[in-house]
């Protein structure tokens, strides 16, 4: 069977955005940067993302790209003869699993809150008792697996529907839909009071944190 492409680059591209941005850049990153020095911390991330970032993406597409088979498989068919680079190929599976039950975990947590927003659970709440619900959510453990059960299906059924048609098609109108909302997102920020304060959280180095 051939083994199938992605068809075009486009798609390529908002699919490896999708690996590299992750869920903790737009949830977590805001937060981590408040609280740990914001301005210099935005330029050590950045360091460490020319640093480490640039290094091991590259590695990962000369890999793939090389040897067009699985992490394990390619590492087997690019290594020379009795080396054991093809042992790096089972901690990068070992890696996804980890990251996958993170991921799937947190995911699931969005698919809580969308149906919350839906049906109007914030509606007229007092500030003080929205973290209530997160709290609520995290000890309600049906809620929570179900929620996550639902988007590993989601992933399997967007899987089993092939490279062209399931995963480069639905990231392409899900990466585009999260460019959309990062820059609504962004204009709305630039309309709330207190605008210069949250800039100086964000930007200002704080050396003390």
């Amino acid at each position: 069977m051939e083994r199938e492409s992605f068809k075009s680059r486009i798609g390529f591209i908002l699919v490896s955005a999708g690996c590299a941005i992750g869920i903790g850049n737009v949830w977590k990153y805001p937060w981590l940067v408040g609280q740990n020095g914001g301005g210099i911390f935005v330029l050590f991330y950045l360091l460490f993302l020319i640093c480490m970032g640039i290094p091991v993406l590259t590695m990962e597409l000369a890999v793939g790209r090389g040897s067009r088979k699985s992490a394990v498989k390619g590492y087997e068919t690019l290594e020379p003869a009795g080396s054991k680079w093809h042992v790096h190929g089972w901690f990068c599976v070992a890696g996804n699993y980890l990251l996958m039950m993170y991921y799937t975990t947190v995911s699931g947590w969005m698919l809580s809150y969308f149906f919350k927003f839906t049906f109007g659970t914030f509606d007229g709440m007092a500030a003080e008792k929205v973290n209530g619900v997160f709290g609520g959510m995290l000890g309600n453990p049906e809620e929570m697996a179900l929620c996550m059960a639902l988007t590993v299906i989601g992933g399997f059924l967007v899987c089993s529907m092939g490279m062209q048609k399931g995963l480069e098609k639905v990231t392409k109108w899900m990466m585009l839909g999260l460019l959309a909302l990062i820059v609504v997102l962004a204009v709305h920020s630039l309309l709330l009071p207190g605008l210069g304060k949250g800039r100086a959280f964000i930007c200002c180095p704080a050396w003390s944190a």
